[in-house]
């Protein structure tokens, strides 16, 4: 999966961008806030993911623009595709997008086409962060493989605010009229879906994180990635979630509904599971160091792209947005030597930190690129 060429316009503070990408390393340098995460975010978007900044569509159009667009030219093992994705102000809920020049309502029908992965200063802190990162990381791995589960999870999540909302309304006094068997049933359906697919991603995930972080650490540190359960207490081997799997989570719904109507939320499903990590046997989130931590995330990216490939017989593109200056020698060394054949994009303030790359080389001043 490569990028030949990206344009923008009108996106955040971009006036006007082209560039005609390397099909290996590209490197966008310059001073903050002068657009390159931009570019980055951009790009990402022409995936059909939601910004890794969690920005709202509104503040994708830049101050002094009407609209913004963008288009990637794209080529994978089979042939050459583009992404068309623009968005007017006074109109932000029609967007415009094009896969190969046929209209895609949302952006998530174009999932599956271009493949990549991001990798942010954020992502350092993956190991060490709320759980609801590590589901979020877990469930948009899982989403670029299968692009019908990001559907499922969205609709877990607007019933789990329903199914939440009753408990409260019970809690204060009102009587059960039946919705709450609704709610379960539309949980515990969904919820052993999901469950299913994060578990069988978790098990590729160990046997691949394992191995890089053994490299990394020379063999002194072993690292155990495991997907603990709310609801279930052995996952192995289960698949059947229309049938046993969705049997078991109803139960459990049901025994802990006195408990769920006292706090008021939902205190057992997916929403609470938990991708737990840990180094020789301790729990990273509790005794790892900092660099043990920063060591754990970059494996769990690294190994998100390594999944990826095996799954779509596709290496994705990379982005590391400012990433590498964040990291020692040693783990910069690392990720480079890890990412070779992939094409990559990086960004960077500093032309030291990317001294003795070899690639396509872009400044970025204003939100244009000046070389």
């Amino acid at each position: 999966m490569r990028v030949i060429r990206f344009s923008a316009d009108g996106f955040r503070n971009l006036k006007e961008i082209s560039l005609e990408f390397d099909p290996e390393l590209n490197i966008l340098c310059g001073r903050n806030a002068q657009g390159k995460t931009n570019i980055m975010e951009a790009v990402w978007l022409c995936s059909g993911e939601r910004s890794f900044r969690g920005a709202k569509d509104k503040e994708l159009i830049g101050a002094d623009a009407d609209r913004m667009a963008l288009l990637l030219d794209f080529e994978d093992s089979r042939r050459t595709q583009t992404v068309s994705y623009s968005m007017l102000r006074r109109d932000m809920k029609n967007k415009k997008l094009e896969l190969n020049g046929v209209n895609v309502k949302t952006p998530s029908g174009l999932f599956g086409a271009f493949g990549c992965v991001v990798f942010t200063p954020e992502d350092l802190e993956l190991s060490k962060g709320a759980p609801d990162n590590r589901r979020g990381f877990i469930d948009l791995s899982v989403s670029q493989l299968k692009p019908s589960y990001r559907g499922v999870v969205e609709k877990y999540r607007h019933i789990l605010d329903q199914r939440n909302l009753h408990l409260k309304h019970i809690g204060q006094g009102r009587p059960d009229d039946g919705m709450l068997d609704i709610w379960d049933m539309q949980l515990a359906q969904m919820g052993s879906y999901i469950t299913v697919l994060r578990y069988n991603y978790c098990k590729k995930l160990q046997r691949t994180a394992e191995k890089l972080f053994s490299e990394l650490s020379g063999g002194g540190e072993e690292l155990v990635t495991e997907y603990h359960s709310t609801v279930f207490r052995e996952l192995d081997g289960r698949n059947d979630y229309r049938g046993d799997l969705f049997g078991e989570y109803i139960e459990k719904l049901t025994a802990g509904r006195n408990e769920d109507i006292r706090a008021g939320f939902t205190l057992r499903g997916v929403h609470r599971d938990e991708l737990k990590c840990s180094i020789n046997g301790m729990n990273a989130k509790d005794y790892a160091s900092q660099g043990q931590h920063r060591s754990i995330a970059l494996i769990l990216k690294l190994s998100q792209a390594y999944i990826l490939s095996e799954e779509t017989g596709e290496y994705p593109c990379i982005l590391l947005d400012d990433v590498l200056s964040e990291l020692d020698s040693v783990r910069r060394s690392f990720i480079m030597e890890k990412i070779r054949g992939m094409q990559v994009v990086i960004t960077c303030c500093e032309e030291e930190t990317v001294k003795g790359c070899k690639g396509r080389f872009f400044r970025v001043e204003g939100g244009r690129i000046v070389s």
